[in-house]
């Protein structure tokens, strides 16, 4: 299929063609016929995409101060690296287009095969030829309202809230302060809504075409003369800001026609310096309205398809987007005369070209056109081939994920490994992002299903790099198929699903199976190891990590999806730990800090004893300051006394005498040696770089430090056998 793309690094659009994707559960895949350009947002951001680095860490201080303090943390060269890496990292525009559904995940309820539909959401209503939409962002369209009508429902909800937000009464007087599409909807709605309306633009074209739509409207600089009149001296009771200028003067002006306690709502893009004597002397109740409508942003809604009980929220976005339908189906609201351009997806460049202003055109409603017909050969598309197959090599590869780990770490270390790895095929579920990644480090083709890597008899090695909760399945799958495995941590989330994995690599001895537990690869952490090898004694560890802060929105912290901070990034540091001692570890005890609603069982500190004696404290915290270090580990044994410090460092004291080693520029935590040693054991039929029973401990620590978390008590570690 064919799907626009744009290159955040130098701003050019581009469409390619991107494997057909298919409906995870929640999700339905649609056959868009028209999508809506949002000249505001999408050319806002064309236009910093475009800026030189200068100009862009001008225009971003908060993101060049990130990576002001990055750079302090991490080096130089690494946090250019990863800054670099994200702007090419390519956007997917569009949020608003209509089609019809194509097939539908499990868990959808209340459509149909062949049901056409409006949908909306960034990265999901995309500008391509197909796309998945979660369910609550789908609504059905009826017969005789035209798909490119339709098309502009995500924004006529954005208008909605917004409208939704003042409550405006019948009779109440509305001003619009800019006549743009976003403006024209609000004009209608307002109006539909049994309101007094008013529109005001600098553009005469635009004032005309409101007062064609059956709507009052005059220039900007008319309203003095208009305003009076029309409220009859009271001002408006509600100002809606639609202009997308961030000057002072549009703020301004709300404030002066707006009513004694009336009310301006900031649905448009606009400067936020509010002038307090203006709002303070008529005591303005000002709100920004954020998109369209409750459930915007959460992920539990828009993702998981949740719904917020109707008795409780009354409009939420998914019902902003069936409540604008039905003004379309009655003729209340009209989208037909706001269409300016309909251009064909094969030409989408030109719509950009449009709204950058390159072609001097005057433009409104732009709408990106789709072929629209019959494919019963859609699910046949699901890969693309960019290049011809090469020789087959000891290291046939196949990675399944491509996000931003996939692309900030894992996959330059790919593309410098090697004549010996031939890159077959990488997927992700929606085939955007792996074919961008097969084109930047030169895979054979891009799909988007799991199963054309694991059923290619062609690869012999897979690399998975998922979400948390598909790792065991897709490990196990792979090792079922005699094929090496190199997976990120961790292994699995819950006990069951570990021992299902266990049972898989005991039937299936011969593959390399690999977890990324890549910290007891870094060069330093070998440095260390070799340093406590004449250690006689247990050794005494405590492993501090400024871990920094995520929202409880954030995938890693849903218990179903990522298994939260102690599976997903705490067992680093047990394996670590395990790698020192070389013993496995016996019983954990786990006490966290309060969540106060703002954590997520992510301020614990982690008791571990080994099999030798050894103990180790793991300190993971959520609540401190970035500017620090991240990981700080301490190590007494023997006589001895180590300190490693965030993967630059490493101080030891032995027998009076003190050594400290540094790292150059970048920190290395041993991301490509861990690859390496895996590439290594497969070519040279060695044994597996870290042992059997050391990953399955590793995962059982960690395990039992969430059981003792939750059940406030030490949790033994149990024996491998109880796999058996």
């Amino acid at each position: 299929m064919k799907q626009l793309q744009q290159n955040m690094k130098n701003g050019k659009i581009a469409i390619k063609e991107i494997p057909v994707p298919e409906p995870e559960s929640g999700f339905i895949l649609i056959q868009n016929a028209y999508s809506l350009v949002s000249a505001g947002t999408e050319r806002t951001s064309a236009d910093f995409a475009e800026k030189n680095l200068l100009e862009k860490a001008a225009s971003r201080p908060d993101l060049t101060k990130q990576v002001i303090e990055k750079a302090k943390r991490e080096g130089i060269v690494s946090s250019l690296e990863s800054a670099l890496n994200r702007l090419d990292i390519p956007m997917y525009p569009g949020y608003s287009s209509a089609g019809k559904i194509i097939a539908i995940g499990n868990g959808v309820t209340g459509f149909r095969i062949g049901d056409r539909v409006a949908c909306g959401g960034g990265n999901y209503a995309i500008h391509a030829e197909y796309c998945t939409v979660p369910k609550n962002l789908v609504v059905k369209i009826p017969d005789h309202v035209p798909f490119e009508e339709a098309a502009f429902t995500t924004l006529g909800s954005v208008a909605m809230h917004g409208i939704r937000l003042a409550a405006p009464q019948i009779n109440e007087t509305v001003l619009v302060i800019g006549l743009g599409l976003l403006g024209l909807l609000t004009i209608q709605i307002s109006a539909a809504a049994g309101c007094r309306v008013l529109g005001i633009d600098i553009s005469s074209q635009r004032v005309n075409l409101a007062q064609d739509l059956g709507c009052d409207a005059c220039l900007r600089d008319e309203i003095d003369s208009v305003a009076l009149p029309f409220t009859k001296g009271r001002g408006f009771d509600h100002v809606f800001i639609c202009a997308g200028n961030h000057d002072n003067d549009t703020i301004e002006l709300a404030g002066n026609e707006c009513r004694d306690r009336g009310n301006v709502i900031a649905i448009g893009d606009v400067g936020l310096n509010i002038p307090r004597k203006i709002f303070y002397i008529k005591e303005i109740a000002f709100r920004v309205s954020r998109s369209y409508g409750p459930g915007r942003y959460d992920p539990e809604y828009e993702e998981k398809g949740k719904d917020y009980p109707i008795g409780y929220v009354r409009w939420t976005e998914g019902r902003n987007m069936e409540a604008f339908i039905d003004l379309l189906a009655e003729g209340k609201v009209k989208t037909a005369p706001l269409i300016s351009h309909r251009i064909p997806i094969a030409e989408g460049e030109k719509a950009y070209e449009i709204i950058k202003g390159k072609t001097n055109e005057p433009y409104l409603g732009i709408l990106i056109e789709y072929p629209f017909q019959n494919d019963e050969t859609i699910f046949t598309k699901n890969t693309v081939q960019l290049r011809e197959p090469s020789l087959p090599q000891p290291v046939n590869l196949g990675v399944i994920g491509a996000g931003n780990y996939a692309n900030a770490t894992f996959l330059p270390i790919l593309k410098s490994a090697g004549k010996s790895i031939r890159l077959v095929t990488i997927v992700s579920n929606r085939g955007a992002s792996a074919r961008e990644a097969a084109e930047k480090f030169g895979f054979e083709k891009a799909g988007v299903n799991a199963e054309t890597v694991l059923n290619d008899p062609d690869i012999n090695s897979v690399v998975i790099l998922t979400r948390h909760n598909l790792h065991s399945s897709m490990v196990i799958e792979a090792l079922n198929r005699q094929k090496n495995v190199y997976s990120e941590k961790p292994l699995a989330l819950d006990f069951d699903s570990l021992q299902a994995v266990y049972q898989a690599r005991q039937a299936n001895p011969k593959p390399i199976l690999m977890v990324g537990y890549n910290r007891r690869f870094a060069p330093l952490a070998v440095k260390l190891k070799n340093f406590l090898a004449d250690c006689a004694e247990p050794l005494a560890m405590h492993y501090t990590v400024n871990a920094g802060f995520i929202p409880l929105t954030h995938w890693t912290q849903d218990i179903e999806i990522g298994g939260g901070r102690i599976l997903g990034e705490c067992c680093h540091m047990l394996d670590f730990m395990l790698f020192l001692t070389q013993s496995r570890p016996l019983q954990v005890n786990t006490i966290a800090l309060p969540n106060n609603g703002r954590y997520q069982d992510d301020n614990v500190s982690i008791q571990v004893k080994f099999e030798n004696g050894s103990i180790g404290t793991v300190a993971y915290l959520a609540n401190g300051d970035k500017s620090y270090a991240k990981e700080r580990l301490e190590v007494f044994g023997g006589g001895k006394i180590a300190i490693l410090n965030d993967f630059k460092t490493l101080e030891t004291w032995d027998r009076g005498n003190h050594h400290r080693t540094n790292s150059p520029l970048r920190i290395d935590k041993g991301h490509a040696a861990s690859w390496q040693a895996f590439v290594s054991a497969i070519i040279n039929g060695e044994h597996e770089p870290i042992p059997t029973e050391q990953l399955f401990y590793s995962s059982l620590a960690s395990l039992a430090a969430v059981d003792s978390l939750h059940s406030n008590e030490i949790v033994a570690v149990p024996d491998l056998n109880i796999f058996l």
